[in-house]
Order: structure tokens, then sequence, then C-alpha cells
């Protein structure tokens, strides 16, 4: 690694503590769920966030938006919701000398940052207007494309608790998820800081601490981190684990795993690794950097059969009992 190298992960580093320092401005804990969305945000992924109602899933987005210098947009998702309100429709315009002519007008999704609030409650024709832009960062609309302004950031929500009125995610627009977080319940401790903070003052303002190209630049540096042969491996195999079918597979994934995760798990695994590496002052990703990354990008992966719901086994159990049971690299 050459001095300018050092000097990039370092700039990653104070990129992080600038963006951290903001978040916590209006955000109580959920540490983690901040380091992996400012993960998403530096290696052009995307995040799904799931937890029951005020836990802060919006705040979150919302501050991690207003902390960089991007185009934000929100789109509340309700069951009426059409593919056209994303994206955007032709509209007739009547030009000055009265000649009719089709104006193409964009929708919300034309951003950089996109909150897309409680996404299982629209249709999943609908939720597939979203595909296209979070895969290819492109839109296509009446046999035209638009290329979206990159940096370009999708953030979801939806609430695990309700069932009416909701249609799950197909598997396909879940796979584009670089990671599913899970917004857990606060302690007692991080509650009364919330009260005291929420009922005490106004909204705390934050500042833009990173512009698009910032981010950009700082991408593209995290993927010049090398990986050893063996850990990258290991986090192959920890993918082919999830396969019901594979020898690698666990007894647990074998007996509730219907289909295992896609090749687009092993990128994350990888991607994200490479980004906590950084993080601990590190150039190179270890096994842990790995084993840290595994719930977040494997868990929205793997697709659990009939028996694993009425047991009550999570994907959460079934990645950790994976990771307990995959031998470590340079021990098979």
């Amino acid at each position: 690694m050459t001095d300018g190298t050092t000097e990039q992960f370092e700039r990653i580093r104070s990129l992080w503590r600038a963006l951290e320092k903001q978040m916590a401005t209006r955000v109580v804990a959920h540490e983690e769920t901040i380091v992996c969305m400012c993960a998403a945000l530096v290696t052009g992924g995307h995040v799904l966030l799931e937890g029951v109602p005020g836990l802060g899933k919006t705040m979150l987005a919302r501050t991690l938006a207003d902390s960089v210098a991007l185009k934000f947009s929100r789109v509340q998702f309700t069951p009426d919701l059409m593919p056209a309100d994303i994206l955007g429709s032709h509209l007739i315009s009547t030009e000055a000398e009265g000649r009719a002519t089709l104006v193409f007008q964009k929708g919300p999704i034309f951003c950089q940052v996109l909150l897309a609030d409680e996404i299982n409650r629209a249709s999943p024709k609908t939720q597939s207007a979203l595909l296209e832009a979070m895969q290819e960062r492109q839109v296509s609309v009446g046999g035209t494309t638009f290329l979206l302004e990159p940096p370009f950031f999708v953030v979801a929500t939806q609430n695990p608790l309700e069932s009416e009125g909701t249609y799950a995610l197909p598997d396909a627009q879940l796979d584009r998820f670089l990671m599913k977080l899970l917004v857990k319940f606060p302690s007692e401790e991080e509650v009364m800081a919330i009260v005291t903070r929420t009922t005490g003052r106004f909204e705390q303002p934050v500042d833009k601490v990173a512009t698009g190209e910032e981010l950009l630049a700082a991408g593209r540096a995290l993927r010049q981190i090398p990986v050893a042969e063996p850990v990258l491996r290991h986090a192959v195999q920890l993918v082919l684990g999830t396969h019901p079918e594979s020898p690698l597979a666990t007894a647990l994934v074998k007996k509730y795993v219907r289909c295992g995760a896609s090749p687009r798990a092993a990128q994350a695994l990888t991607l994200v690794g490479k980004f906590f590496a950084v993080l601990d002052h590190r150039l190179h990703v270890s096994v842990e950097d790995v084993h840290r990354a595994a719930l977040p990008c494997l868990r929205h992966r793997i697709l659990r059969g009939f028996d694993a719901v009425a047991d009550g086994v999570t994907a959460d159990a079934l990645v950790t009992d994976l990771l307990k049971r995959l031998p470590p690299p340079g021990r098979r």
C-alpha cells in the first residue's frame, strides 16, 4: 500500500467519524445500525430497516440524508400507490404556439437518497418499480432510459408485526438490499435519554459533512483493500453453507431452508467486511469482519421453509449456527 492509499483510508475513517457525530445529535443508541447504514452508503448498497413503530427508523434515514449533501426524497408507500407515482409519467403540455407535446415529469425516485417508508404496504407491482433503479441505477419509462445521479441510496423501512394490508417483499427485491438491519427496542437508559432529548428541545440541526463525490471517492478507495484468498473463500463457503443441498450446510440449514443466499451475498460480505476493516485501522479483511457482516448481509437472503416458521427458527438462528459450525480458514 502506498502512502496515498493509506491517506485515502484515513479519509474514510474521518468521513465515518463525521457522520457518526452528526447522527448522534438526533439518534440515541442503534450504534451498529448506524455503522451498517454508513457502510451501505459508502459501498453503494441499499438498506432495509425492520422494526416496530416508534423506534426511530425514519429518523435514522432522515438524519443520515441530512448529514450529506445529496438530494433527498421520501415516498410513503400505501396500498393505492402506483409505479408511476414513484417513477414519474408522461404528461401533455401545451407550448406557447398552442402545440401539444408529451413531456416526462420525473417522480421522486430521481434523487440520491430515497426513503421508501413502510415499503411492504404497497403492492408487489409498485414494489417492483424499484428493481431496475436499485440494481442498475436507471429508470426505464415508455421506451426511454433515464440514468440516476450517483450516488443512489435507498433506505426502506417495514413493520414486522402487521400483516393486514401489507405485502411481503419479493425475493428478487430483497436480494437487491445490501443489508437488512433489525432496529431493536432500546434499553431503559436509552429510552430515558430519548425522552429527555425529545421533550426538552426542538430537533437538533445537523451539518452536511460529505458530498456525493466524496462518498463515491471513498467507495472507490474501499474497493482497493485486498482480501486474502482464504478469507474470501471463507466468505464464499459461508454463502454456500446456506444452501440445503451443499455439503457445507449444517443440519439446521438442511432441515429448515428452502433456498439459500445468492452470489450477491458473497459480494456484500466482502464489501461490508472491507468497511469494517478500515474502521478498525486495518488494510486487510479478516474472518471477524466477514462474521460481523454475516447477519445483516444474509438474514434476508435465506428463504425458510414452513417447518422453520412453525418451529420458530429465524434466519438469524440459522446464520449464527452456520458461523459456529463452519470451520475457519486453514482447519478443513
